[in-house]
């Protein structure tokens, strides 16, 4: 595929498209998106390493013995608990966090969606003379 930059003879030469209020509506919706698009890949990466770090945590204590008190941070406080309790809490913690995980996913899915459809109205209407590319 030959690709280059439009020079500005090309631009020019290109038609001018009315921008309608609900084009303009369209673009700044796509624009809400792709912020929204922004903060929810940020929030599902720091979910992902919380994730890591408590699979890291749970690997950590199959190797503790069964007798130990276990620190486990409840809020600003460490409390020491018995291995058993501190097992089941963090699964719950890992549960909770897979839950947040999916539904961080499925958020992203959909403005993903919206954008791409946003994208082939946009770009049906104004061809080459807008870029929708994030």
């Amino acid at each position: 595929m030959n690709r280059r930059m439009l020079t500005k003879e090309d631009e020019a030469a290109g038609e001018e498209v009315e921008v309608r209020r609900e084009d303009q509506d369209k673009i700044n919706k796509f624009s809400r998106l792709h912020q929204r698009e922004l903060g929810l890949e940020e929030e599902l990466k720091t979910k992902n390493k919380e994730k890591e770090e408590l699979d890291d945590i749970t690997m950590e204590l199959e190797l503790a013995d069964e007798d130990d008190k276990i620190p486990y941070k409840i809020g600003d406080a460490f409390f020491h608990i018995p291995l058993p309790q501190a097992q089941e809490l963090l699964a719950s913690s890992t549960s909770r966090m897979e839950e947040d995980v999916s539904g961080l996913e499925e958020k992203l899915a959909t403005v993903k969606d919206e954008m791409t459809q946003l994208k082939v109205e946009l770009y049906a209407r104004f061809g080459r003379s807008i870029n929708l590319e994030t």
